[in-house]
């Protein structure tokens, strides 16, 4: 595993870091630092426009292969943009779905119609995504579905209902898991389809929390159409593709949200020194733990994305390590904050959700994090069951 940066290396990053700067400083200066956790709902039109610029400017897809409109860059060089975008403080993607998720399930699974059909925009920035998956019965245990395709003419009417689906009111495509044959083991009889969200049959409802915002939404499927061409993977073969596509959202834009998270540690320790807590021992046993394990968090990342095996068992501790860090440290910064954690901002604009300060928000969303995703129980079933080899956890359904 050879961690170094060479000359070119570091010439690529000079180059970023440049075209970041002064794209943050001049035109989306207003997005600098926005739409991150908690503040997802933000500046939607301007973070779009981002979203456009980034594809003009060939900062889209930068690990794709070139064949499929990529930059091809290799690991280090990916791990140099996604840092140096977390250095400049880059905003909160609305393309991160497309880019991350659907381009690579869609380069490995797809034909060469849909990659030329479904890249492009991506790409480009001018179709954003969402996805389908979770369901009111069925989170962690996906295979549980019950959204369902049925075959009508030359494609298929979906019907169903989809749950904390991020974005998708300002979504182009949902990619959407919908069972396709309910004879089949739960885990078979799953299509993968490629759903237009601008069609009749869906329903959005928004889901209003308690901080006010409502970036998460429910998609309610009630005779919306999908044709042949919009399966991936086949039809019956959709639990191989969503795996892949999970496996595609653990790649190397993590070290980019670790120095995400490294801004986030910096602002807190500077408030506890603004307000003369850093020099509580027990405040600063806190900040020497969060520091030292994303620390640990990086260079297990860093291992994990060098190795040359499909699935290291490493990996399998990747969601449940930063997502029990990030809840620590949304604990921290309140705790630093001490009763003005109480209180909301003096400046609160109009928008919903402005009237936390950025400690209350920082609290709120990462008691998320612990959930979504696979949440910290499942996570440890995993590590159990497929990393130690433990026996399975019993369940009378199986």
């Amino acid at each position: 595993m050879d961690l170094h940066f060479s000359a070119d290396d570091e010439a690529f990053r000079a180059e970023a870091r440049e075209w970041l700067t002064d794209a943050l400083d001049g035109e989306f200066a207003v997005v600098r630092g926005r739409g991150g956790p908690g503040d997802e709902h933000s500046l939607f039109e301007e973070r779009w426009a981002w979203e456009r610029h980034l594809g003009t400017h060939g900062w889209t897809g930068v690990g794709w292969p070139a064949e499929h409109g990529g930059r091809g860059l290799g690991l280090h060089r990916q791990v140099i943009w996604y840092e140096e975008y977390a250095r400049a403080q880059g905003p909160g993607r609305l393309g991160h779905i497309g880019e991350g998720l659907v381009a690579p399930t869609v380069i490995h699974f797809g034909t060469d119609e849909q990659r030329a059909r479904f890249l492009p925009g991506i790409k480009a920035g001018t179709e954003l995504w969402c996805q389908g998956y979770s369901e009111p019965d069925a989170g962690s245990d996906l295979a549980n579905l019950s959204t369902r395709a049925e075959r009508d003419g030359d494609g298929w009417t979906l019907h169903g209902q989809k749950v904390w689906t991020s974005l998708a009111q300002w979504s182009h495509w949902c990619f959407v898991l919908a069972r396709t044959d309910r004879d089949a083991p739960k885990h078979r009889g799953i299509t993968f389809f490629m759903v237009p969200m601008d069609q009749p049959g869906i329903e959005i409802r928004p889901i209003r929390q308690v901080t006010g915002t409502a970036e998460f939404n429910e998609v309610f499927f009630e005779g919306a159409r999908a044709t042949d061409a919009d399966v991936i993977g086949g039809v019956n073969e959709g639990w191989k593709v969503a795996m892949g596509l999970l496996a595609f959202e653990r790649g190397a834009s993590t070290l980019g949200q670790q120095l995400a998270f490294r801004n986030e540690l910096d602002a807190v320790v500077a408030g506890l020194r603004a307000n003369g807590r850093l020099t509580e021992p027990a405040i600063r046993q806190r900040v020497v733990r969060l520091h030292a394990e994303l620390e640990i968090m990086r260079w297990n990342t860093l291992r994990v994305l060098s190795t040359t095996a499909d699935t290291p068992r490493e990996a399998l501790i990747t969601k449940l390590y930063w997502a029990s860090w990030h809840r620590a440290l949304g604990e921290l910064a309140v705790d630093a904050a001490g009763a003005h954690a109480l209180t909301g901002r003096d400046d609160a604009g109009p928008e919903p959700g402005d009237e936390l300060t950025d400690a209350q928000r920082l609290f709120l969303f990462t008691r998320s994090d612990t959930i979504y995703g696979g949440s910290n129980q499942i996570q440890r079933n995993i590590i159990g069951e497929r990393g130690l080899g433990l026996p399975r956890e019993p369940n009378p359904t199986r």
